[in-house]
């Protein structure tokens, strides 16, 4: 039996994943993380789906995490690295779908990494992992002659941009080419741009209503266009995919993953 924390239990994806815990036969929810001005907390962290689970919600991170095997954490990059401090010195693993790290903050991850088992994934889909896999092969066959274009859309909540997912998607096609997204990406295009640069990958962003999540890879060539999408109609996607990187994880004593290890599509 895994015994799952959830951060962030009363956000939208914070509930998706506790209604995702209670209904899976192999998890028990022993923790829900809110913040310390959250109206929710004491209350019974399955109120919103009219369930007593007995665990109440908490801003105590170290108490929640002195009971968990895992935490489930789809935050905020300063509400993640605060966990992450704790989950050192409890021994939870971590299963990290947070957006928008910076750079030192992910260099944080791989130093906890060397004693903690941790799943950072900015998509914990698995249509989304099995999607990076369709455009690593589409971007070695059609590596010449074709313009690549990320089109990403999201809900008007959303904070960061491009998308975690959309990043990912760029760096995958990026290391296909033999390139850095870094070298090549193009974040933004207004007035006078002159001619698109040969061999860099374009990032648009959509952001309105309640998207869950759409992303499209564009390769436009002359007289074709590839298009490799993937919509998201719920949040369900990730929290089972969360779920599975927390089996794959009970095999694994240290070390920072991504879906793509919790898949088996590492090469």
């Amino acid at each position: 039996m895994m015994k799952i924390a959830i951060a962030g239990a009363t956000g939208r994806m914070g509930k998706m994943l506790i209604e995702a815990v209670l209904n899976t036969a192999d998890a028990q929810l022993v923790g829900a993380l809110e913040h310390n001005a959250c109206p929710q907390l004491g209350e019974d962290a399955g109120a919103f789906l009219g369930k007593k689970t007995g665990v109440q919600i908490s801003s105590d991170v170290d108490q929640v995490l002195a009971n968990a095997q895992f935490l489930i954490d789809f935050t905020r990059p300063e509400g993640t690295m605060a966990h992450l401090a704790v989950a050192e010195k409890t021994g939870t693993k971590m299963i990290i779908g947070t957006t928008g790290l910076t750079t030192e903050q992910i260099a944080s991850l791989k130093k906890a990494s060397e004693k903690l088992a941790i799943v950072f994934a900015p998509n914990m889909s698995v249509g989304v992992n099995a999607t990076f896999k369709l455009l690593e092969i589409a971007a070695k066959m059609l590596n010449q002659g074709y313009d690549i274009e990320i089109i990403e859309a999201h809900h008007k909540h959303k904070v960061d941009a491009p998308s975690g997912t959309a990043l990912k998607m760029g760096e995958v096609i990026a290391d296909a080419l033999g390139e850095k997204l870094d070298d090549v990406a193009v974040y933004a295009r207004e007035g006078h741009t002159g001619e698109r640069k040969e061999g860099s990958i374009g990032f648009a962003t959509i952001r309105g209503g309640d998207i869950v999540g759409d992303h499209t890879v564009l390769f436009a060539g002359d007289g074709e266009r590839i298009e490799i999408s993937h919509k998201s109609s719920s949040r369900q996607s990730y929290a089972q995919g969360s779920l599975r990187a927390a089996r794959f994880l009970q095999n694994q004593s240290a070390g920072l993953f991504d879906m793509q290890d919790v898949l088996g599509l590492r090469k």
